[in-house]
Order: C-alpha cells, then sequence, then structure tokens
C-alpha cells in the first residue's frame, strides 16, 4: 500500500437557530470517526513498511468554528487534528501523512450551501491535490490563494471573529 486517501465527507448547513442533534452526528460519523477507523486500519500497515503517503481531505472550515456550520467545522478541525497526530507519529517511519484544506469545490454537497464563494472545479481541485501528493507537502490549502486567508482566520480573536457572518 503506498498511498492512501480518506476523502469523505458530509454537511449540512444549519439554520444558527436551529440544533440538529441528528445531522450532527452523522457529520462526526463520517468526517472524523469514519477517517480514524480507516486511518487505524491504514498507518500501521504503512509504519510497518516503512513507506507511504497518506492523504486526509479536510476543510478550511475546519480552521475555525463557524456558525452555520459547527459540527462540520468542529469534524474537520478534529480530522486535522488526528492527521498532524498522525504525522507526527507516523514521520520517523518513513511516512508521509498530508492534510489538505480545502475550500469550496463546485460538487452536489454545495448544491444547499448558504454561500458559495469562488468554488473551484472538481477537475482544479483534483490536480493541485495531485500536485500536494507528489511534493509530499504536509498541510495545504487548495487553491492556495485561500492560504492567507485561512491563516489571517485562524489568528484572529474571537470577539472578531464572531462579528463575521461566516
Amino acid at each position: 500500500l503506498d498511498l492512501f486517501i480518506y476523502c469523505a465527507g458530509v454537511m449540512y448547513p444549519n439554520n444558527p437557530a436551529t440544533y440538529a442533534t441528528a445531522t450532527d452526528l452523522e457529520m462526526l460519523q463520517t468526517n472524523l470517526l469514519g477517517a480514524v477507523a480507516w486511518l487505524n486500519e491504514v498507518g500501521p500497515r504503512m509504519q510497518s513498511a516503512g513507506t507511504g503517503q497518506i492523504v486526509g481531505i479536510g476543510s478550511i472550515a475546519g480552521d475555525r468554528g463557524r456558525r452555520g456550520i459547527p459540527a462540520y467545522s468542529a469534524s474537520k478541525a478534529g480530522l486535522h487534528t488526528y492527521l498532524e497526530g498522525m504525522r507526527n507519529r507516523l514521520a520517523r517511519h518513513g511516512v508521509t501523512v498530508t492534510t489538505i484544506k480545502l475550500w469550496q469545490v463546485q460538487t452536489a454537497m454545495l448544491a444547499n450551501a448558504d454561500r458559495v464563494v469562488q468554488p473551484s472545479s472538481p477537475e482544479l481541485a483534483a490536480r493541485l491535490i495531485w500536485g500536494a501528493i507528489r511534493r509530499k507537502q504536509q498541510v495545504v490549502y487548495v487553491p492556495g490563494r485561500w492560504a492567507a486567508a485561512g491563516l489571517v482566520l485562524q489568528h484572529l480573536p474571537s470577539f472578531i471573529f464572531r462579528r463575521l457572518s461566516l
């Protein structure tokens, strides 16, 4: 096994005035716990082989808790942190772990999104992800133009972030 890509995700936009436990749990199950189950199977195999690459498709939404999609944000934040832990665990064994922080991609998942801002085509996203895989990068924003925005959002004080309509 040379390459494993975890690319599964669901997102149900929530009205900030409502709380939907069933869909929140489904997002956590698919986006985070599903990844943990797969990565715990793949990681030891690659560690034993002393080679390989794990890629997790996350989201820029995992950088901060978004008011309209708190469970989605939490699931992707958890995925990012889990991948970081796997990266730290497996690096000494010759295994690369890549976290992709994906911006919006024009897929069916965005059909019900409240706001869509400059989504990438699936073809562009795939090409950029493949480039990151080939370069064995650790953490990559796709497309790269969102890296600066992601870093700014991560470092904004909470009282300012709370006022943004994100």
